[in-house]
């Protein structure tokens, strides 16, 4: 959480990186059980990643698969 906090404050939230580190860190909540926090957070690297590298890019993919299988597990 700290590495990800001093990312977005030195890199900003739009940089690759953070990205990336945002994707990480959801996953590993999900993975911890931390079902809420993971979903908000992969919910907004979704969207900065829909916005920065468009709906197509893989990343995006990623990033929305992640969420529709986490969607599908709540229910």
């Amino acid at each position: 959480v700290q590495v990800l906090q001093t990312m977005k404050r030195v890199l900003t939230d739009e940089h690759p990186d953070t990205l990336r580190s945002m994707y990480n860190l959801a996953f590993t909540l999900q993975s911890q059980a931390r079902h809420e926090e993971a979903l908000a957070l992969m919910e907004r690297c979704f969207q900065l990643r829909e916005q920065l590298l468009g709906e197509e890019h893989p990343d995006t993919q990623s990033s929305l698969n992640m969420l529709s299988n986490w969607w599908a597990e709540s229910e």
